[in-house]
């Protein structure tokens, strides 16, 4: 049997103290909504857009267990704008599995950049971010995640526990179906508090200090009951960078 623990989420207006506190938090769905302003029927007509994401060609482990899209943005003088397309980079400090290398994964489509649900959703991401550590320039990275179990393990994060290199990251879930696993795991970096939780909710979000923590999500393994099929977890995962996107400085 999988143990799973429920996610301490948090009122949106108990936000900025935890995470000045505690370096992270998480939102409930409505709670999520409350904070952005978006409505949630409008974000889950997003979703079928994660059944049309590439493979992701990059894995050194050789698995074919991840599908992406990923696009840039910077949110500057209370407005988003898409930046031109760019690979994803970063370092071998941030990432010892896969840093060091431009990886090229196709674009979020003009249809999803462009729906009013998901600008509104960036933007008052920015904001919270901006309540937190001001800045007049957010520089941010949308990645769209499928891992599937058609490998039979599906790994959210084959580089293990990390830091991403940002100010902040989101990992909002979309969805879940015929899995088990994919617990999520919130270490200081340093020191030794950690939580361990489980994000069943679509629409329910982690949002991290990336300096002071340290994050990681455990394999994914298809439900017994829906072995036949393989399942998948799709999450939206954002990074807010002050300034510069990884790679340019």
């Amino acid at each position: 049997m999988t143990a799973s623990f429920p996610p301490p989420s948090i009122e949106p207006t108990d936000l900025p103290a935890q995470m000045r506190a505690q370096g992270d938090a998480v939102l409930a769905a409505s709670g999520l909504a409350e904070l952005t302003g978006c409505d949630l029927a409008a974000l889950d007509a997003l979703k079928p857009s994660w059944n049309d994401l590439p493979h992701d060609e990059y894995l050194k482990d050789g698995g074919r267990y991840r599908r992406r899209r990923h696009s840039c943005f910077v949110f500057e003088n209370d407005e988003l704008a898409q930046a031109p397309h760019r690979a994803h980079w970063q370092s071998l400090d941030y990432n010892a599995l896969h840093g060091g290398m431009r990886r090229w994964f196709e674009p979020i489509t003009p249809a999803v950049a462009a729906d009013p649900a998901w600008t509104q959703l960036l933007s008052a991401l920015a904001r919270t971010c901006s309540q937190l550590r001001p800045a007049s320039r957010w520089c941010i990275e949308a990645h769209q995640f499928r891992i599937d179990t058609s490998d039979g393990l599906g790994r959210p994060t084959p580089e293990g526990a990390h830091r991403d290199g940002v100010d902040f990251v989101a990992v909002v879930l979309v969805g879940r179906e015929g899995i088990k696993g994919g617990e999520t795991r919130v270490f200081e970096a340093g020191g030794p508090w950690g939580q361990r939780f489980t994000l069943a909710e679509p629409w329910s979000m982690l949002l991290l200090d990336d300096a002071r923590m340290i994050h990681e999500t455990t394999p994914i393994q298809p439900d017994v009951a829906d072995a036949a099929m393989p399942g998948h977890r799709d999450t939206l995962v954002l990074t807010f960078r002050r300034d510069s996107f990884q790679g340019d400085d």
